[in-house]
């Protein structure tokens, strides 16, 4: 039988699981040790925590295209009796409220896409709200409710003190049936390839997560928030007891964003490849553990390269937390924060040496121009801009992409009827180079009568020819 990994939302549902993480870690932990001991009860902290956590319900219009569109026998007879239809699709999740203005943190996919989201508190009352900030890759989203009321709150905790064994409680809305307490333990920490094309650096969980649990909070025994639920783990789409949750110490940097007001979330530029170190890497490079990130391209210029960074060297730990894969270096480097500095610990030939990284945003080392093509062009109703690490980066692409890229296709344009794509690079235009926007549009203007298109879309090239 094969495992599926899910999101834990029903189409548009989310559980809250809540799972605090004190800041002070080296509290002193036991096991029960007699049969009081056993008989005690989550029911106070549950009774302190629980009105900090919301069902959030998005609602988005969805058009439908009518089977019989293009066909010209429908057409002639039935003319414009046929449109596309819309129709709303609702979904529920949950959220955790985290400041008592009413701000909300919750998965992105819950809310992503949404035309009008609301949040339901544990005491029946409903608030309109609106996204503060949002982002698929890390898969978080901020929420405001639009009122000057005060909310219960649930502290964000250390989630850097989480220990494999820690005691957790999930409270949500699984299968949309009510508020749910679940209880279990940290299973697992820095789990990465949870979701593809998402932040890897995972804490997991046994406490039971279901469909509806997104957004939710995972919460320790102190009452702090020390994870937002985000995937289960199952071939039938229920609890297997393999639930992941969004570290806090990550919600902390993504609320810091929100609250400085920040159209996007930017991670630190490094201008760096990395890959995992595979066990024939770690014996050939001596290492007894397979463990790190390889360094595989260092781009000039770059802050890794300002760092003295080379290939072939390997990154074991940053400020002295041991980094197991590339995603947890990418993670301990985010949540380090922009403008910060880290010292990485390098290892190569056997030898280690500490490097420090100055961690900056990505660079516009080309303006990116944003121009819109019209004319009797392919590119007609293209949206283009010049590429840089940051253009890449909001585009999610390779950081070390240059060229002219499709940024966005106006719906029914030429250039979209044409197959043209967001993310393609144009290389080139009748064997000429395109090297930034203004050439594009250069040529564009001499109106050629044949087009002989070049292009990279994923990595690989593709020529195209128009009349």
């Amino acid at each position: 039988m094969q495992y599926l990994l899910k999101r834990a939302a029903l189409p548009f549902v989310a559980l809250v699981l809540a799972l605090p993480v004190s800041a002070n870690a080296q509290t002193a932990k036991t096991v029960p040790q007699n049969q009081m001991e056993m008989q005690l009860s989550f029911a106070p902290l549950v009774k302190q925590t629980s009105g900090a956590v919301v069902n959030v319900y998005a609602e988005k219009t969805v058009r439908r295209q009518s089977p019989f569109a293009g066909d010209p026998f429908f057409e002639e007879f039935f003319g414009q009796q046929m449109p596309n239809r819309s129709e709303k699709q609702s979904s529920l999740g949950s959220g955790v409220i985290v400041e008592a203005n009413g701000t909300i943190v919750t998965n992105n996919h819950v809310v992503e896409g949404a035309d009008d989201i609301k949040v339901a508190l544990s005491d029946g009352r409903e608030f309109p709200c609106k996204v503060v900030l949002r982002d698929d890759r890390v898969d978080l989203a901020v929420l405001k409710v639009d009122t000057k009321e005060s909310f219960p709150t649930l502290p964000l905790g250390n989630s850097d003190a989480v220990e494999v064994g820690d005691l957790v409680l999930a409270i949500g809305n699984p299968f949309g049936v009510g508020q749910t307490v679940t209880s279990g333990i940290v299973s697992a920490l820095a789990r990465n390839q949870v979701v593809k094309n998402e932040f890897g650096f995972f804490i997991q969980t046994d406490a039971s997560i279901n469909p509806g649990n997104s957004g939710g909070a995972l919460m320790n025994m102190k009452g702090e928030l020390i994870g937002i639920n985000t995937a289960i783990f199952s071939r039938g789409g229920g609890s297997n007891g393999i639930g992941f949750a969004i570290p806090a110490n990550l919600v902390k940097v993504f609320l810091a964003s929100a609250d400085a007001g920040v159209k996007s979330f930017e991670r630190p530029y490094v201008g760096a490849t990395f890959d995992a170190v595979t066990s024939e890497v770690a014996e050939a490079l001596g290492l007894n553990k397979a463990r790190g990130a390889l360094v595989v391209k260092v781009s000039d210029g770059s802050p890794a390269a300002k760092a003295g960074l080379r290939a072939g060297e390997i990154v074991t730990a940053v400020d002295g937390i041991a980094v197991e894969h590339p995603d947890a270096l990418l993670y301990r480097l985010t949540t380090a924060g922009l403008g910060k500095s880290v010292q990485l610990t390098v290892v190569e030939n056997g030898r280690e040496q500490q490097i420090a990284l100055a961690l900056a945003r990505a660079p516009e080392t080309a303006p990116r121009d944003l121009r819109t093509i019209g004319g009797r062009t392919p590119f007609t109703g293209a949206v283009v801009e010049n590429l840089s690490p940051r253009v890449a980066d909001e585009l999610r692409m390779p950081s070390e992409s240059t060229g002219v890229v499709v940024s966005e296709v106006k719906e029914d344009s030429l250039a979209a009827r044409l197959g043209f794509e967001p993310k393609d690079i144009i290389i080139s235009i009748n064997g000429t180079e395109v090297k930034t926007t203004k050439e594009l549009a250069g040529i564009a203007d001499e109106d050629p009568s044949f087009w002989r298109v070049e292009i990279e879309r994923d990595g690989q090239r593709i020529s195209q020819f128009f009349r």
